[in-house]
């Protein structure tokens, strides 16, 4: 049985999914907010490895609005291509606006055409996962690998933290074949969220009520799977 259900510390992560929307207007609206966010870590590429079932059970149950929801993913800082250090596996639980994450380190690999499943499993056998975890692997297989930009801002209190996603990417991945020639790329969209503890959030709306944008349904899984695989089969 996942751990997960058992992780503690939920935090609300509000997304603004803001379409035709500069960075730099995104940027500026955060900066001129009333809890004074100040930038901090510097800009940086995250790269993910997304996994689903055979069916994309973990897309339709986001597509449809299940309360309860699971993400499992590769993550990594830096260059999207080449040798991997330090990448982390999370598992990434939703219930409602609140969320739960687990991280587990990995052994690095090397991201090319010679990357499939079974690179995956020599990956996961040298890596120190728990047994339920890798009974979890046993039943997904990557799906999309995303790319993009992040800045960092934390509230003068220290209680509130909002980042800004720009220069989107989107390539499919398969469990055999990679050539990484399918891509798509989104840089006239910026998603911006806002994170903070389960006990902060009676004084969000001090923050959001001066975004001049709404809060959005969004998931970065989503638009990969739709923009990469959905519109093939249409």
């Amino acid at each position: 049985m996942s751990e997960l259900s058992t992780v503690k510390n939920s935090r609300y992560e509000r997304k603004f999914y803001l379409q035709n929307f500069s960075f730099e207007r995104a940027e500026t609206i955060i900066k001129h907010n009333p809890a004074r966010f100040t930038e901090i870590f510097q800009q940086r590429f995250i790269n993910n490895i997304y996994f689903d079932t055979p069916k994309l059970t973990f897309f339709f149950d986001n597509v449809v609005g299940k309360s309860t929801r699971k993400k499992i993913r590769i993550r990594w800082y830096g260059e999207l291509f080449g040798k991997i250090e330090k990448p982390v596996l999370e598992f990434k639980l939703k219930s409602g606006a609140t969320g739960n994450k687990l991280s587990f380190p990995l052994e690095g690999f090397t991201l090319d055409k010679s990357f499939n499943q079974k690179t995956l499993k020599i990956i996961f056998d040298k890596s120190d996962l728990p047994d339920w975890v890798r009974e979890e692997l046993f039943t997904v297989e990557p799906t999309l690998i995303n790319r993009y930009s992040r800045r960092y801002f934390q509230s003068f209190d220290k209680r509130y933290r909002s980042t800004i996603d720009h220069k989107l990417k989107y390539v499919n991945v398969d469990r055999t074949f990679n050539y990484f020639t399918r891509t798509e790329t989104d840089n006239s969209s910026v998603i911006v969220e806002l994170k903070y503890s389960y006990e902060d959030d009676n004084k969000a709306n001090l923050i959001t009520n001066h975004f001049p944008f709404r809060i959005t349904k969004s998931s970065k899984y989503v638009n990969g799977i739709e923009l990469l695989r959905l519109n093939l089969a249409l």
